[in-house]
């Protein structure tokens, strides 16, 4: 039975935090790995021969109804898939399989001979299984993956395994299966970018106050950076803003305004009249290891006098 949200909230975070170090102990990082996700329906169970060290000679069989945390994760390479599972009691157990360096994990392929980080060398598959308390940083084993999906970005959407693992020196194992059905993969981030065609300048300074607007399919946080340029008879006005970060929730266009002089190698200050007006904007996906952006817009713009 779950507990409160506050309570899956707190062991979400310890967990994650856990995770982290445990991953920088045991396990090479996996680079661009997607944010792990809760899987619907599956299930953890190993049994261990007694005396067996992770185990501690223990059956256990976990699922997502039974567990405060059951969350999958994998790297855009389809290399490794990961699992963290934590109990009521706040145990937190993780299971990684990795294909050797430069294969992707292959439906109906046993991976013998795995060894974990920092032991494995590139040509060895890795395989690690631990606790909160127990982990062993070399050790033995092999793992066969039955069946695997995939969506973006290595979103792992189901998963069939099976392994055994020995620590290093340990002639007891370890045996388990997992097995998970994933949500559908989160929409990929998509974001655009519009660009006013008026703006105002102060012909005090010379500082021009331009915008737009900015859509989203999922909430992000867009970074934007705005230029402009103005060709005159004598010389050429340049000027941009930079780092403006815009929240962004899905459902309407959120507006945005920038302020700034002409700053870039400025030959001329910014007047009333024709001027071009160019943006970007920038946003990490929430969901996935990837970075996306709105285009290069461009547009004329007329400067009138604030």
């Amino acid at each position: 039975m779950r507990n409160s949200v506050l309570g899956r909230s707190l062991a979400r975070t310890v967990a994650v935090l856990t995770a982290a170090l445990a991953l920088a102990v045991t396990a090479a990082p996996l680079t661009g790995t997607a944010q792990a996700h809760e899987a619907v329906t599956g299930s953890l169970s190993f049994s261990g021969e007694p005396g067996e060290y992770i185990s501690g000679g223990q059956s256990h069989t976990y699922t997502p109804e039974t567990t405060e945390m059951f969350d999958l994760s994998g790297p855009v390479s389809q290399s490794a898939v990961g699992a963290t599972v934590v109990t009521p009691e706040g145990e937190r157990w993780y299971l990684s399989m990795q294909a050797p360096y430069g294969q992707k994990l292959t439906e109906g392929v046993t991976y013998s001979n795995a060894s974990s980080w920092p032991d494995a060398q590139p040509e060895d598959p890795q395989l690690q299984f631990s606790v909160t308390d127990r982990y062993c940083e070399s050790g033995t084993g092999s793992f066969t993956i039955d069946h695997i999906a995939y969506g973006p970005y290595g979103y792992i959407r189901e998963v069939d395994a099976t392994f055994e693992r020995y620590c290093s020196g340990s002639t007891l194992p370890v045996r388990g299966e997992l097995h998970a059905r994933m949500p559908e993969p989160p929409a990929e981030l998509a974001i655009g970018m519009d660009l006013a065609t008026t703006g105002t300048v102060d012909t005090r300074t010379g500082e021009i106050t331009v915008g737009g607007t900015v859509t989203c399919n999922k909430p992000s946080r867009i970074t934007l950076t705005a230029s402009a340029y103005q060709t005159q008879k004598h010389g050429t006005a340049k000027g941009s803003y930079e780092d403006l970060v815009v929240v962004c929730e899905p459902g309407a266009p959120v507006p945005w305004t920038v302020s700034f002089p002409s700053n870039i190698d400025p030959t001329a200050t910014f007047e009333p009249g024709a001027a071009v007006l160019q943006g970007v904007g920038r946003a990490d996906d929430r969901d996935y290891p990837v970075t996306v952006d709105t285009g290069y817009p461009s547009t004329d713009i007329t400067l009138v006098k604030s």
